[in-house]
C-alpha cells in the first residue's frame, strides 16, 4: 500500500496559497509539481482542468482532490496545498475549498492510482485530521501530520 511518505515530499506542501479560482490553483499546483515530476507546469494544469470538466473533484468539507494521469511520470506523486482563502470549486456541498491534495499518476498506473485516491480520500474525510491541517503552523508540521500514523505503524 502506498503511504503518504511515498506520495508526498516535504517540498510538495504549499501553505498560504492565494488564488482566485480553480484555473489559477491548477497553474500553481502545476508549477509546484513540475520540478518534482519533471513535467511542464502547463501540461499538468491542462490535465487537471480536463479531468475537472468531467466533474468536480471537490468532495465536501472544504476539500478537493484534483487528479490526473500523465505519460512519463516515474511514480504516483502528490502535492498538498492549504489555501489562504477558500475558493469556489463546485463541491458537492457547495462550500468553498481550502485544502487541496493533488494526485498525479503515470498513465499506466491504474490500480496504484485508484489505491492512492482511496487512501487520500479516507484521510481527508476525517474531520479531526482536517482541523489539524488547518491549524498546523508550518510545512514541516503539515508533513508530520500526513506521515505520523505511518511512523507509528512502522514502530
Amino acid at each position: 500500500m502506498l503511504d503518504f511518505s511515498d506520495l508526498l515530499r516535504p517540498e510538495a506542501i504549499l501553505t498560504g496559497v492565494s488564488v482566485a479560482n480553480k484555473k489559477a490553483l491548477f497553474q500553481q499546483l502545476g508549477g509546484a509539481a513540475a520540478g518534482i515530476v519533471a513535467c511542464d507546469a502547463k501540461t499538468i494544469a491542462d490535465r487537471l482542468g480536463e479531468r475537472e470538466k468531467l466533474g468536480s473533484t471537490g468532495f465536501g468539507g472544504g476539500v478537493a482532490i484534483p487528479h490526473a494521469k500523465l505519460p512519463g511520470l516515474p511514480a504516483v506523486t502528490g502535492v498538498f496545498a492549504r489555501l489562504a482563502q477558500g475558493i469556489e470549486f463546485q463541491a458537492v456541498d457547495a462550500l468553498p475549498v481550502d485544502l487541496v491534495f493533488m494526485l498525479l499518476s503515470p498513465t499506466e498506473a491504474g490500480a496504484d492510482h485508484l489505491k492512492a485516491l482511496a487512501r487520500i480520500s479516507r484521510r481527508m474525510r476525517d474531520r479531526a485530521f482536517l482541523a489539524k491541517l488547518r491549524g498546523a503552523g508550518s510545512r514541516d508540521a503539515l508533513y508530520a501530520l500526513f506521515t505520523a500514523d505511518e511512523a507509528r505503524d512502522a514502530a
